[in-house]
C-alpha cells in the first residue's frame, strides 16, 4: 500500500477524487490504514458512507467488493455457493458415461471449478493489486445471526468452507461498513472497528462537496440549494434529504437550465429531494416560498 503519511493526506487523496472529507472523518481513515483496523460507519442515508468506499478504492487502485446487505442475508450467500447446474451436468455425463468413481466424482463436484464465490470470499483472495477494499454496506438490514458470523470473519479475516477447509486471506482487505442504524449493531462487533458518526456537513462543507461533484453549477445557485436543503434539514419531515439528494437537485436543475430558485423550480423539482409524498405535500405552496425568502436573507452579505 501507498504511504500515507497524514492525515491531511488522507484529505488530499480523497479529494482528488471528489469526496470532500473533514478531518475527524480523514483521522479514522488514517488510523484503519495505519492499523488495519476495519472502519465502522453510522449516520442518515446520503451522507456519504458509501461513497468514501468508492473514493478510497480509487484512490489505492485496489479493487473494490461490495457486499449489499438485506433481510435474510446469511453466510452462505456472502461467501459461496455451489454452481448446482454445472454439478448436475457433471453427474449426468458420468452417468452417461458409466463406471464413474463416485469417490473422484465428488471430489471434483466440490473443487474449485464448481466453487461460485461470493464478496467475502473474495476479499479474502490474493490480489495482484494489493489487498482490496471491502465494503459492507446497511448491516443493519441484516439480522443478528449473520452479524455474529461476521464478526468472527473480521477477527481473523478467514472463512471455512466445509468441502475445502478454511481460506485466510494473506493480507486483510481493507473494511468498511455501514450503517443507517435501522437497528442498534452489536457492541462487540464496533468494538473490532474504528467508529465514526457520519453527519450532515455544515454549509461550507456541503458547498465544497457540491462544487466538486457539480462544478458545473454556477456558485450563486450551488449557494442557494445547499442553504434550501439546510433549511429542509431543520423541518418535520419523515426523511430529511442527504447529500446526494443535494448533488442529484442540483444536477436537475442544471439539466433544466435553471439559473436561480423559485417556488415554481421548486415545485416542479422537489421529488429530486424529498422521497415520500407527505414530506412533499408539506413543501407545497406558501410553504417553499417561505423557506426560499428565509434563505435569501440569510444568503444577503452582512
Amino acid at each position: 500500500m501507498q504511504a500515507i503519511e497524514s492525515i491531511d493526506a488522507v484529505q488530499s487523496m480523497l479529494a482528488a477524487e471528489g469526496y470532500v472529507c473533514g478531518r475527524p472523518l480523514a483521522t479514522v481513515v488514517f488510523l484503519a490504514l495505519r492499523l488495519g483496523r476495519p472502519i465502522f460507519l453510522e449516520g442518515e442515508a446520503g451522507v456519504g458512507k458509501t461513497e468514501i468506499a468508492k473514493a478510497l478504492s480509487a484512490a489505492l487502485n485496489r479493487n473494490l467488493i461490495r457486499l449489499q446487505c438485506y433481510e435474510g442475508l446469511d453466510a452462505a450467500s456472502a461467501v459461496y455457493e455451489w454452481n448446482f447446474a454445472a454439478q448436475m451436468v457433471a453427474i449426468r455425463t458420468a452417468e452417461a458415461s458409466g463406471g464413474a468413481d463416485r469417490t473422484a466424482l465428488q471430489e471434483e463436484l466440490f473443487s474449485q471449478d464448481y466453487l461460485v464465490e461470493r464478496p467475502l470470499l473474495k476479499a479474502m483472495r490474493p490480489d495482484p493489486a494489493g489487498a482490496p477494499v471491502l465494503l459492507i454496506d446497511e448491516l443493519d438490514r441484516t439480522d443478528e445471526p449473520f452479524e455474529a458470523f461476521l464478526l468472527e470473519a473480521l477477527s481473523d479475516f478467514q472463512v471455512t468452507i466445509p468441502e475445502l477447509g478454511t481460506i485466510k486471506a494473506p493480507e486483510p482487505p481493507i473494511v468498511i461498513v455501514t450503517s443507517n442504524r435501522t437497528r442498534e449493531v452489536h457492541d462487540a462487533l464496533k468494538r473490532r472497528c474504528l467508529y465514526h458518526w457520519v453527519d450532515y456537513p455544515d454549509f461550507e462543507r456541503e458547498m465544497s462537496i457540491l462544487q466538486a461533484r457539480a462544478p458545473e453549477a454556477a456558485a450563486s445557485l450551488s449557494r442557494e440549494v445547499v442553504a434550501f436543503v439546510q433549511k429542509l434539514r431543520t423541518e418535520d419531515l419523515f426523511k430529511k434529504p442527504g447529500v446526494a439528494e443535494t448533488i442529484d437537485w442540483a444536477k436537475c436543475l442544471l439539466a433544466l437550465d435553471v439559473l436561480t430558485l423559485s417556488p415554481q423550480v421548486i415545485a416542479d423539482t422537489l421529488g429530486a429531494v424529498l422521497k415520500y409524498q407527505d414530506d412533499i405535500a408539506k413543501l407545497q405552496g406558501s410553504e417553499a416560498k417561505r423557506l426560499l425568502d428565509e434563505l435569501r436573507v440569510s444568503l444577503e452579505p452582512a
